[in-house]
């Protein structure tokens, strides 16, 4: 079984694990960059038919509110949706996570400064994600998110990200 890799800044106290992952033939890895905390993630999540729960943890942690620092599990169909786009744009480089989870507290704050976050947002049920690949264009990003047909897929041009989640199939 693999491990995962998640390095941090010196602020903060995530253990790094030593071994860097690498997807071997039905395994799925994922690399982020949380834009907010700095930290970074490579690992392989799932293997042998399974999700691995430490690098399940690994990501919940990464993908955790960093206003609030509380952490929920994030839907595994999320992580399987990033790793399908991954493989539609041959990505092997991080993605730039700008919202993974959010406290509902959080959520409300947002809502109430800005007509563009949702009321009852997926992001409150670990169910959202939004994203930006550098080196790519967010015009692409979006159509081959879209493409992939796997839930709800917003474009946030002036914010440079792509919103995608797996509610119901719609595009904004």
């Amino acid at each position: 079984m693999k491990s995962s890799l998640l390095l941090a800044t010196p602020t903060l106290s995530i253990p790094a694990l030593a071994k860097t992952a690498q997807a071997a033939p039905g395994e799925r890895t994922l690399r982020l960059y949380n834009t907010h905390t700095g930290e970074k993630l490579n690992t392989t999540f799932w293997a042998e038919g399974d999700f691995i729960p430490d690098a399940m943890k690994d990501i919940n942690k990464v993908l955790r509110d960093h206003r609030t620092n509380k952490v929920a599990q994030m839907d595994p169909e999320l992580l399987l949706l990033l790793t399908q786009l991954n493989e539609k744009l041959e990505n092997k480089h991080e993605l730039h996570i700008i919202s993974g989870y959010r406290a509902p507290e959080s959520n409300a704050k947002l809502h109430a400064a800005s007509g563009g976050v949702a009321k009852r947002s997926l992001h409150m049920e670990a169910k959202a994600i939004d994203i930006r690949l550098p080196g790519k264009d967010l015009k692409m990003l979006h159509k081959a998110a879209m493409s992939l047909k796997g839930g709800g897929v917003g474009y946030y041009d002036s914010s440079q990200f792509v919103h995608m989640d797996t509610g119901r199939v719609r595009y904004w």
